[in-house]
């Protein structure tokens, strides 16, 4: 029987190549379809939105952190794909009761790109995995930075305000950007408007999700900091680490852009 292991170094025995998949991250869900494996998928959260056309003709089991446990019984899977962060550590442990579970556990780019091709081996879809994962890699040796360094402010949540701190991936796609985090914490640390005064960040920028910023937020930001640069992103470039990934070096790149000085 193939022993298969994950990126928690915990053992999957999987007696033959998994026909019916359930998903319960969306960045990961869409790495699925693009290896060809949307025919397996049997089950996606209410938050796995890509791809828009395939996704939405996949049984829905809840929402990452609020899994649908015996929806996911009725869907009888052979493997179900998980994340550390993005999911609850109780909801997991419940379910590997039960079914093989293959957990991701991501930082870095390195991380991602990893996470790709053992998806691709657990999957039988390793020759395309690989493929990607090189495709991803050369486009991201291919990023040029702005040279000197800015310093920015990324902020996920709004009430209380939240930013990504060091040891995240987003923290990670910063740096590869050659951005630096004005925020020094850990992880994602709550900070009102004077720690964000406190950290003095030359550039905010304000995430599409998981906190919906938009327009309105731009000139929120500008009347508190005035001398800081505000802007939108998109947070799936910052913060999916699967297919997607072939498409941020060109959002970066367009975005160094514009923080760049002539």
């Amino acid at each position: 029987m193939p022993v298969f292991y994950d990126q928690m170094n915990n053992a999957i025995d999987l007696p033959a190549a998994p026909r019916r998949i359930i998903s319960i991250v969306p960045s990961q869900t869409e790495l699925l379809f693009y290896l060809g494996l949307g025919e397996r998928v049997v089950g996606v959260t209410k938050f796995c939105i890509h791809p828009a056309d395939k996704v939405k003709q996949v049984a829905k089991i809840g929402g990452t952190k609020q899994l649908n446990i015996e929806a996911i019984h009725q869907l009888q899977p052979d493997l179900i794909v998980a994340n550390k962060e993005e999911n609850e550590q109780s909801q997991v442990e419940k379910l590997m009761k039960h079914y093989p579970v293959w957990i991701s556990d991501i930082t870095d780019l390195d991380g991602a790109l990893d996470m790709i091709t053992k998806v691709g081996e657990v999957t039988g879809k390793l020759t395309e995995a690989l493929s990607l994962s090189n495709k991803i890699s050369l486009q991201f040796h291919t990023l040029k930075t702005g040279g000197v360094k800015t310093r920015v402010a990324y902020l996920i949540w709004r009430k209380p305000y939240m930013v990504a701190g060091s040891g995240t991936f987003i923290n990670s796609m910063l740096q590869l950007c050659g951005f630096e985090n004005a925020v020094n914490a850990t992880r994602y640390p709550e900070l009102t408007i004077e720690g964000i005064k406190e950290v003095n960040p030359q550039v905010i920028l304000l995430s599409s999700e998981p906190y919906p910023f938009a327009k309105k937020h731009i000139d929120e930001f500008k009347k508190l900091l005035p001398d800081a640069k505000v802007m939108l992103v998109d947070g799936e470039m910052f913060s999916w680490y699967g297919s997607r990934l072939l498409h941020a070096p060109a959002y970066f790149k367009g975005l160094i852009d514009k923080l760049t000085p002539m």
